[in-house]
């Protein structure tokens, strides 16, 4: 073991995955600043933040798409890397790496092409209006510049954690976000950008992110190294399987940029107020993302370790592991509903302060954060899916919550007597407790089969 490493092996379970969830969660809440600072900056534009605010807002699809790809590369890797290692196959845990790395170059090159020529179309199609498109469009041109940065930091950082290198991982994100926190009002009120400067703020942190990852995996600390060669041998089987595995994250992604557009879409056509309830949306899923930020450094930390005690066949350990992250997870989701559910005007003036924005979007947040305990049922199954290669289930259980449940229910509640508009916040919650609750019996029944079957196969060897 290197200095800083964490033994998977270990057989304190909980304590190693509070080792690595510790710092993933620092790292993920300072990654959260990257868009979240952006958000407060331009919400407070004088005169124009309502609008802006919409504007970024209507960017959220085209980014989470980004984050999409990321993730189908990045979280679809790195646990295969991660079970490799388990198995002491190291130079296959290399060929994963770098194959995750040459498509990450590859795609990023690819959406920042298609998204600067595009980008007009897409945004009235996800309900700009001739007031907002401005404020996107200039945001979104910039961002779409440092496209594959955003990507190499948030895909090869995941191979960083596999390692057990979580402190390391912590600070990949540490250097972007401190530089975006120091650039963002330079850029913004300084230099008189306003929501360019901060694209531009966002672009220079991520680029310094990607220097970061890809220096410490080519350098010597590293376990696994980064060869920069595998850029011109990518093999097709490799990609395969990673693909395989990370779609269950990319459709997880993706259905969340599809849910945005109808959201957002629907919103637009809410009458005069189409656009302060598109600010409304930007504001809660603001939120939603500070909130979640403890769930999924929880089920994160703990995926390295799932994934290599499953490869080892530490089944027991594999067992604490779940047990661990569903406690901690149902204790913080509870926590966090009452301080939002109680104070809910104290999160909404953290963007903006306009009264109009707050007497709209405080029933609205009631409504959207009703059922948000569910939510961590949802996480604990995907992220035991994913940790165990049964990307079938992870994608099935991404499509079921979002594209069966919310997408319909998006386009149907508003329609239905006199929800109205609510209605488009009410399909979130009640999304959470049918697909969460589903998500989470279903890995439980299949978890619990699969390592019993192998269980007696391992005392019948003896």
């Amino acid at each position: 073991m290197k200095a800083g490493q964490i033994d998977f092996a270990d057989e304190k379970v909980g304590r190693n995955i509070m080792r690595a969830a510790v710092p993933m969660f620092a790292a993920q809440t300072v990654n959260l600043l990257y868009n979240i600072v952006d958000r407060i900056y331009i919400g407070k534009i004088p005169g124009e933040g309502v609008l802006a605010l919409g504007g970024v807002g209507l960017c959220f699809p085209l980014v989470t798409l980004i984050t999409a790809f990321a993730n189908l590369f990045g979280v679809g890797g790195a646990p295969l890397c991660a079970i490799e290692r388990g198995r002491g196959n190291r130079k296959e845990a290399e060929t994963i790496m770098g194959t995750s790395f040459a498509m990450l170059v590859y795609i990023g090159i690819l959406l920042t092409v298609l998204g600067i020529l595009l980008h007009r179309p897409l945004l009235f199609l996800f309900g700009a209006s001739e007031a907002t498109f401005p404020y996107a469009s200039s945001y979104l041109v910039i961002y779409l510049l440092g496209t594959v940065f955003v990507m190499m930091a948030l895909g090869m950082n995941p191979f960083i954690n596999s390692q057990g290198f979580a402190r390391t991982g912590m600070t990949t994100v540490l250097v972007g976000a401190a530089a975006n926190l120091i650039l963002d009002p330079i850029f913004i009120f300084g230099f008189h950008m306003g929501v360019s400067g901060a694209a531009v703020a966002t672009v220079l942190s991520q680029f310094l992110s990607a220097a970061w990852v890809v220096r410490f995996l080519t350098g010597e600390k590293a376990e696994l190294k980064l060869r920069l060669r595998t850029l011109w041998r990518v093999k097709a089987d490799t990609v395969f399987e990673i693909v395989k595995l990370g779609s269950s994250s990319f459709v997880m992604s993706f259905t969340d940029s599809l849910v945005q557009v109808t959201c957002n879409s629907v919103l637009s056509r809410s009458g005069a107020l189409g656009d302060v309830y598109i600010s409304v949306m930007t504001v809660l899923n603001s939120i939603r993302q500070i909130a979640q930020t403890p769930v999924m450094a929880v089920t994160d930390g703990a995926s390295p370790i799932l994934s290599y005690n499953y490869g080892a066949k530490a089944y027991e350990n594999v067992k604490k592991a779940i047990r661990f992250i569903t406690l901690s997870c149902v204790g913080y989701t509870s926590i966090a509903w009452f301080f939002m559910f109680r104070f809910p005007e104290m999160f909404i003036r953290i963007f903006n302060q306009d009264e109009q924005l707050l007497l709209t979007a405080v029933p609205a947040m009631h409504v959207y954060f009703f059922a948000f305990l569910f939510m961590a049922f949802q996480y604990a199954g995907q992220a035991t899916f994913k940790a165990m290669n049964k990307a079938g289930f992870a994608i099935f259980f991404s499509l079921l919550r979002k594209v069966v449940i919310v997408v319909p229910l998006t386009l149907l509640l508003p329609q239905v007597g006199r929800i109205g508009v609510m209605g488009v916040f009410l399909a979130e919650p009640i999304s959470n407790v049918i697909g969460g609750m589903a998500c989470f019996l279903t890995m439980l029944h299949v978890v619990r089969n699969e390592l019993r079957a192998d269980g007696k196969e391992a005392k019948k060897r003896k």
